[in-house]
């Protein structure tokens, strides 16, 4: 009789998982379900942050400023005449936030992958007697 070696019918059956395994499955589609619920929120986000941010800031009556993001203040403010009244702030583009969009829309371009082997590679055996 051999010793060692696989026993028939023990173990898991195939295609089992751990109770961890499940539950990280059900954490996942989970996280999954809500990303799908803001999905449209997600990607106007990172449009603007690939195109690049602007946030008008307008200054209050205690001389600090708040940021604006009603069409009809930011008009009012503009319109006024101050150039002290508001503030305008601008964030570069991200590129990474432009690439990832572009890789989503349009595929991932292919990338090649050069190996090169430096040295000597030696690989000997025995065989069985």
């Amino acid at each position: 009789m051999p010793r060692g070696g696989a026993r028939p019918n023990s173990g898991p059956k195939k295609g089992s998982k751990r109770p961890h395994t499940l539950i990280k499955d059900l954490q996942r589609e989970h996280l999954r379900q809500q990303v799908f619920a803001a999905q449209d929120a997600i990607v106007a986000a990172q449009i603007r942050a690939a195109i690049g941010l602007a946030h008008f800031f307008l200054r209050d009556e205690h001389g600090q400023f708040k940021r604006i993001t009603d069409e009809d203040e930011i008009e009012q403010a503009l319109n006024s005449g101050n150039p002290n009244a508001f503030w305008i702030d601008t964030k570069d583009p991200n590129t990474a936030a432009s690439k990832d969009l572009l890789d989503r829309a349009l595929d991932k371009p292919t990338e090649s992958v050069e190996q090169m082997v430096t040295g000597s590679l030696e690989i000997s055996w025995k065989t069985p007697k």
